[in-house]
């Protein structure tokens, strides 16, 4: 009877389970883990947060929040969870309709979502529809990332191009670029470039490395050298420093109608996406993965990020991969990481954001490779 019990708050809170079995040798690991998790996750979470229309320190909240809610009751003991360029971008796509041109509005409409995701999440998990997943179709989901990939470039190239940008859509902001090639800042664009090159020979070359900070790292250095501001490259400005003050998100902003289909489409990018890099991770390293209360740490970690003044987050075989190897369970090491930031982060180019924005979309192999493990949830 003891032991039948003991099983069942294991299920619902799974560190219960494994800590006990936890071994002091795999503490090394885990920390390098965590600590190489936070060196990719610094620069991504910022350029992610501005792909959302959110200051760059929301990025950061999503990381370390998010993490730390989904090792309470996720699991899998690799996934990595934190904003991702797929929920980033339904973020910037519908919330600012709803918030008027208000940036406070839409902060708080973006913590909102999170909390409306938890919602959804425990919701799921009552009623037992992870097996709704198989309804969905890997093409779908394909062609979603596919779509989400070619909007965030086109978004982002005008900054990459020191260039004013503009429209509301792909082909229209084709079509505004394509008249202000003649506006181009040749130095923008040199270190964007740069930048981008550096990101994909070092994903390619060195796997695993904090390339991504130190990119960050050394355009903060060349810009407080050389003065960039004064030349005209744009910076982050000012991000500020220490932990998020914790606040009830507020309710009543949006109707049902209008929140609900942003919190519904958040929710399948993430579990689907979330659960597929989590089962090959429990494979890998022998464990069961419990895909039902997959939902309860997905809703933990959207609830830790809107109390923490966050916007939706999810796990992803993009940000797990590289360092899962090292790993025997690394959640809290990216939340203490991800509390790090780089001196003078306000002097970083906005272009170097952008680049990593734009070498971080996942490549369309790797996602449907992805999708190909998630057909059987049981």
């Amino acid at each position: 009877m003891k032991s039948r019990s003991f099983r069942r708050i294991g299920r619902i809170f799974p560190p219960f389970a494994w800590l006990g079995k936890y071994e002091p040798v795999w503490l090394r690991h885990d920390a390098i883990a965590g600590v190489t998790l936070a060196a990719y996750a610094i620069p991504v979470s910022l350029a992610y947060a501005g792909l959302a229309g959110l200051p760059p320190q929301v990025g950061i909240y999503g990381y370390m929040l998010g993490g730390l809610g989904y090792a309470l009751l996720g699991s899998s003991r690799q996934l990595a969870v934190g904003p991702t360029s797929a929920i980033s971008l339904m973020m910037a796509g519908t919330v600012g309709s709803l918030a008027g041109g208000d940036a406070i509005r839409y902060a708080q409409i973006a913590s909102l979502a999170a909390c409306a995701v938890a919602l959804l999440c425990l919701i799921a998990w009552l009623f037992k529809l992870s097996v709704l997943v198989r309804l969905v179709s890997d093409s779908i989901l394909v062609g979603f990332k596919a779509g989400a990939g070619l909007t965030i470039i086109m978004s982002q190239l005008p900054s990459l191009f020191g260039v004013a940008g503009g429209g509301h859509n792909f082909f229209e902001r084709t079509i505004r670029l394509a008249s202000q090639l003649g506006e181009i800042n040749l130095l923008v664009l040199a270190i964007g470039v740069a930048a981008i090159l550096i990101l994909l020979l070092g994903e390619r070359f060195l796997p695993g490395r904090p390339v991504g900070l130190t990119v960050v790292t050394l355009a903060i250095l060349m810009a407080t050298l050389f003065g960039l501001p004064s030349l005209g490259v744009p910076v982050t400005g000012n991000i500020p420093e220490g932990l998020p003050a914790f606040e009830v998100p507020t309710f009543g902003m949006l109707e049902f109608e209008e929140l609900f289909p942003i919190a519904a489409g958040c929710l399948l990018l993430a579990y689907i996406e979330g659960v597929s890099a989590a089962r090959s991770f429990a494979a890998k390293h022998g464990y069961g993965l419990d895909v039902r209360q997959e939902f309860l740490g997905l809703g933990a970690a959207n609830l830790m990020a809107a109390f923490g003044h966050g916007y939706p987050v999810a796990g992803g075989l993009s940000q797990s991969t590289d360092w899962s190897t090292s790993a025997r369970c690394f959640a809290c090491g990216e939340s203490a990481g991800s509390t790090s930031m780089p001196r003078r982060s306000h002097l970083c180019p906005c272009c170097c954001l952008e680049s990593c924005k734009v070498s971080c979309l996942p490549p369309l192999h790797r996602s449907s490779c992805c999708l190909a493990g998630r057909r059987s949830p049981t």
